[in-house]
């Protein structure tokens, strides 16, 4: 340490070393505070993370009587309300704001994608198992439709798959199995498809097995002939979309060489929704119809040994990681919707009064409020047993939702179609009841009290491994919806050609066959 001489001055040497010295402590402190602060901050951004990972993994959850959880709705952002789009038998819940579902309900399966080890060639090609020609409509036949959506001028589809539109959402979407036919077929023949298909997109109709009509029938109901149903009432003059559409396709398809060539036995069309194409499905009735069921058509039109049944897409999440036992599902028997129906849905209300006031039944009208959807999946997941019951047509989204909640579907409809049943058991995981049992006083009551819980849980196992053929997807997963779907349509195809090939008979002699250059490539 310098010390100050007497006379208290000092030299310019000691000053010069004095000022080094100073300025090296002030270095060496700066240094040391340096370190401090950079501990503290990576200390902090280490903290912020692990706070944000957190976060983003546990959402904000409502807890069910078994302890699942319904989260703040981040997963299917397509589940907000629509009343436009409910038919009568929807009351889970109204109109309101927009609902999702978080990805914790999702059952984890395959991805269907095949890699090369697995001796399998990658993505679909012509090995599939059906050949499909799909028409190359304008956009206000198909996407066009969704609200909002704007396609490229000059083209009718999307670029790639990443630009096609989600469908609408809330309830609408019990009826969308349009879309993601649609959207399947239109990916299956791109270069990047590396998901394994059932159909596979054809450019030319003569190479196809069946040709595919990209019609979203359901949605044009929804959208416009609802509205003009009311609209009529004081406007009987105005023109109804929905119809508009329906008779320009007709045009379209009876001028078409490919309908010409088989008088439209080869075509498949979408009219999921009960009241879809109800102006002209008896001008296309030779087409193969994918239905929800068959309680609003005559026989000739549509049938269970012509046309293909496809699930409702269920509007209650998935059950995901459901570790139910027969104990813990403390509600014996789940019922929440209309109560009072028309035709053969009366049985509802014979049904309430037998059964509204007997212990561990849960029998009620839908919430019409946004709670409503809550409160049904709560009760689903909470019951042993859930009733479906013929409405105003024989089926409802309400078997699908029963299914992936687990809840074992008694069902009471003497006229349901159920899809896929030629490839599934559903007296594995279902229970039917006759109507005129299910009226016998004491009778579903007592049946549902003697199931014992070994049989229950041979029920409930059952549901958990089928649950995912009823789920629709895009991509698709291997024997998902989608894929179900197009498998039932080609198990319609021996019909379907024998019923071509018998009219071909005479075709050398009857001059007014169409020309052979319309004629399928053998």
């Amino acid at each position: 340490m310098l010390k100050r001489p007497k006379g208290g001055k000092i030299f310019a040497d000691d000053e010069h070393l004095l000022r080094g010295r100073s300025s090296l402590c002030n270095y060496k402190e700066c240094m040391r505070k340096g370190y401090v602060l950079t501990a503290l901050a990576i200390f902090f951004i280490c903290v912020l993370f692990i706070c944000s990972f957190n976060f983003f993994q546990q959402p904000e959850d409502s807890t069910f009587v078994d302890g699942s959880q319904l989260s703040s709705f981040t997963y299917f952002p397509w589940l907000a309300l629509d009343s436009q789009a409910a038919t009568d038998d929807d009351r889970y819940v109204s109109d309101g704001e927009p609902l999702t579902v978080g990805s914790e309900f999702l059952e984890p399966f395959d991805d269907g994608r095949l890699v090369a080890s697995e001796g399998v060639a990658r993505g679909c090609d012509w090995n599939a198992e059906l050949k499909v020609y799909m028409y190359d409509l304008p956009p206000e036949f198909h996407y066009g439709l969704i609200a909002g959506y704007e396609i490229e001028q000059g083209q009718n589809w999307p670029a790639n798959g990443s630009a096609i539109p989600e469908y609408p959402g809330g309830l609408n979407m019990q009826h969308s199995p349009e879309y993601w036919l649609t959207s399947d077929l239109l990916t299956s023949n791109k270069a990047d498809r590396n998901v394994a298909c059932t159909a596979f997109r054809v450019d030319d109709w003569r190479d196809a097995d069946l040709v595919f009509v990209p019609f979203f029938a359901s949605l044009s109901y929804n959208r416009y002939g609802k509205a003009s149903e009311e609209r009529r009432l004081t406007e009987p003059l105005m023109k109804d979309e929905n119809d508009e559409l329906q008779l320009k396709l007709v045009e379209f398809l009876h001028n078409h060489p490919a309908w010409q060539a088989s008088d439209g036995r080869d075509h498949v069309i979408v009219i999921h929704h009960p009241n879809s194409m109800s102006r002209v499905r008896d001008q296309l009735r030779n087409a193969l119809y994918v239905v929800s069921d068959f309680g609003r058509y005559d026989n000739e039109t549509a049938n269970i040994n012509k046309d293909v049944v496809a699930p409702y897409m269920h509007v209650i999440p998935t059950y995901s990681h459901d570790a139910s036992a027969f104990d813990t599902r403390l509600t014996l028997l789940f019922f929440q919707g209309a109560i009072v129906r028309k035709d053969g849905g009366q049985i509802r209300h014979e049904l309430y009064l037998l059964l509204k006031d007997e212990p561990g039944v849960h029998f009620t009208t839908g919430n019409t409020g946004l709670d409503g959807f809550a409160s049904a999946a709560a009760g689903m997941r909470s019951s042993k047993f859930c009733l479906n019951m013929a409405g105003d047509t024989p089926s409802s989204n309400r078997l699908f939702d029963s299914i992936v909640s687990h809840c074992v579907p008694v069902i009471i409809s003497d006229e349901i179609e159920l899809p896929f049943e030629d490839d599934l058991d559903y007296s594995q995981f279902c229970i039917f009841v006759n109507s005129s049992d299910a009226l016998r006083p004491g009778f579903v009551i007592d049946m549902l009290r003697n199931v014992t819980s070994n049989q229950w849980t041979e029920l409930w196992e059952n549901l958990v491994q089928v649950e995912h053929h009823f789920e629709y997807q895009h991509p698709t997963k291997p024997s998902d919806a989608v894929n179900m779907l197009w498998k039932a349509i080609a198990r319609r195809l021996p019909s379907i050609n024998f019923n071509i090939h018998r009219r071909s008979r005479y075709k050398a002699t009857d001059a007014s066959i169409s020309p052979s250059s319309q004629l399928r490539k053998l």
